[in-house]
């Protein structure tokens, strides 16, 4: 087995159905890389970049994540993003507006349920310039 099955979900939708040679997830306790035949863990996701070698590919497979439960099994790796998007999907300048527009929306919130609202879009926003920063340095190398 050279290869094992990867989800990525999120509320809205599944980001990633398929097999995955390697992956990189950006958990709490740091930059995760995971093989077929891993042993079964379970971790938190922090925001930042899913890395995926997909077979007959060459580039990588991006996704940002905000944030989400990682869970690890020898022949599946399934991620439950919070917010998750493709690197195809995703655009610089919107992607800062919504930094903004987040930033914005945490000074201002007056209750915990504006408050989480306004930190979840923050760390999207934060978790797609992350991503996006990542595919720069990648092209420059």
């Amino acid at each position: 087995m050279d290869t094992m099955r990867v989800e990525i979900v999120s509320n809205e939708q599944n980001i990633y159905s398929g097999e995955a040679k390697f992956v990189v997830v950006p958990t709490q306790t740091g930059e995760l890389g995971i093989y077929p035949r891993h042993v079964p863990i379970m971790n938190l996701v922090r925001p930042g970049v899913v890395r995926l070698t997909v077979p007959n590919q060459e580039q990588e497979v991006l996704l940002a994540v905000s944030g989400g439960l990682l869970e690890v099994r020898p022949d599946k790796l399934t991620i439950l993003a919070e917010v998750a998007v493709r690197s195809d999907e995703m655009d610089q300048a919107r992607a800062e507006e919504a930094r903004k527009n987040a930033e914005e929306r945490l000074k201002s919130a007056t209750d915990a349920k504006s408050t989480a609202a306004a930190e979840a879009a923050l760390a999207a926003a934060i978790a797609e310039l992350k991503t996006l920063d990542y595919i720069r340095s990648q092209r420059h190398k």
